[in-house]
């Protein structure tokens, strides 16, 4: 009885999900009951500065009133119908998208993965109806395109894909930024080329120009489809509406999700017009895909970010942090390479960045350790200055915490 009565509510949280849920996911001894702007309070009320964002999701934030509005006056209104309807509020964010990608026709789905997947089945489908024969797609090292089957299998990284063979053919493999490799991959099977304008999960790696207008000319010269995955780029984070924007190279295809929605679960996939024809009745569908919530949750969002120039916002926050960043580096040390695009930030570590994300985390920072010895920085597109230099500060005290453990473990061995 003493036991439960001094458990707090996160430790019970915490034992009560390692009883019911699979544990496919690391997560840490840390439960939040409610948000504000880019601030996150915990069961406890400890308050944190999320430069985590959902992994590049919560691009307005928590409970941002005018998402927090749509969301409330949609659901109130119409939750879901299904495809089978037209549904105005599909229509209405299908409408900004192509209007601002310069793209026609827009394929609403429910996550990156599954826009992914449909972009793959969207080349397959266009190369089938005009009877080329082609079926591969060519994809980058280090790539992430999703966790279904087939988005596995464009994803080559082995840590990923152990115990799911067989997967499905058709990929092939060229080491990212490297031009050549491109030229020399295309073959009488090539389809398609896959890219992220920016590998998040890789460490956070901008393409080359030069390797994205490599992708864009063998595509025009060899009827290819040019495929971008925006899942985690699209929607401001890199400071320009898509990072495609900033390339001066247009793909064929473009696929969308987490910032899309703010929060609530949306992927997009756009196409040129003779792209998207291949997607006839029965080709293709969601169950969920664009339902009213969604779309209205996702139309809030977009509409915020372009009225509120927040996609310059980033690119303007993005630069005072990393240069905060490398002048932490500079001064601190441990930080040894910084690179990004707008408010999508990946730093290099000479340690483990594990024990750092903890540290930041009892400090009241969030950031992610998305590789071994490389956080990543994607917080809020609403984030100010003021912010970042606090999350800068706490970087620092984190740091020097990590430090004094380490000489403790040094000293106990």
């Amino acid at each position: 009885m003493m036991e439960s009565q001094t458990e707090t509510r996160t430790a019970a949280v915490q034992r009560q999900s390692e009883e019911v849920l699979m544990p496919n996911y690391r997560r840490a001894a840390v439960a939040f009951a409610r948000g504000e702007g880019v601030r996150l309070y915990d069961l406890e009320g400890r308050v944190y500065l999320d430069f985590v964002g959902g992994i590049a999701v919560s691009s307005l934030g928590h409970a941002h009133p005018r998402l927090v509005r749509a969301i409330q006056e949609q659901a109130a209104r119409l939750l879901h119908v299904s495809n089978l309807y037209l549904i105005p509020e599909q229509t209405e964010l299908a409408q900004w998208l192509t209007s601002r990608s310069g793209l026609d026709r827009a394929f609403f789905c429910n996550s990156g993965a599954e826009a992914n997947e449909a972009a793959i089945k969207l080349a397959r489908r266009f190369h089938y109806t005009r009877g080329t024969g082609r079926y591969e797609i060519i994809v980058a090292e280090h790539a992430f395109h999703g966790r279904t089957l087939a988005t596995l299998a464009a994803t080559p990284v082995a840590k990923y894909q152990e115990g799911f063979s067989p997967l499905p053919e058709g990929f092939r493999v060229v080491p990212f930024n490297d031009p050549g490799a491109l030229v020399a991959a295309v073959n009488e099977r090539t389809g398609a080329i896959m890219l992220e304008p920016v590998q998040g999960e890789a460490g956070v790696f901008p393409a080359t120009a030069e390797f994205l207008a490599a992708a864009r000319a063998l595509c025009d010269a060899h009827r290819l489809l040019l495929i971008f995955d925006e899942v985690q780029t699209g929607i401001g984070r890199t400071g320009t509406l898509f990072a495609f924007q900033g390339s001066g190279v247009k793909p064929d295809v473009i696929t969308l999700a987490k910032g899309l929605g703010g929060g609530v679960p949306i992927g997009a996939v756009l196409a040129r017009a003779a792209v998207a024809e291949v997607f006839q009745p029965g080709a293709h569908g969601s169950t969920f895909g664009g339902n009213p919530l969604a779309c209205a949750a996702a139309l809030a969002v977009v509409q915020t970010v372009e009225e509120e120039n927040l996609a310059a916002h980033a690119a303007a926050m993005g630069e005072i942090l990393q240069a905060g960043l490398r002048e932490l580096g500079h001064h601190a040390g441990a930080i040894t390479a910084v690179r990004g695009r707008g408010l999508l930030v990946g730093a290099d570590l000479d340690r483990e960045a594990a024990p750092l994300v903890d540290a930041c985390r009892a400090r009241g920072l969030l950031v992610n350790g998305v590789q071994p010895r490389t956080l990543r920085l994607a917080p809020p597109l609403i984030v100010s200055a003021a912010e970042i230099r606090e999350a800068l500060a706490i970087l620092e005290h984190a740091l020097a915490d990590v430090r004094r453990a380490s000489l403790r473990g040094g000293e106990g061995q």
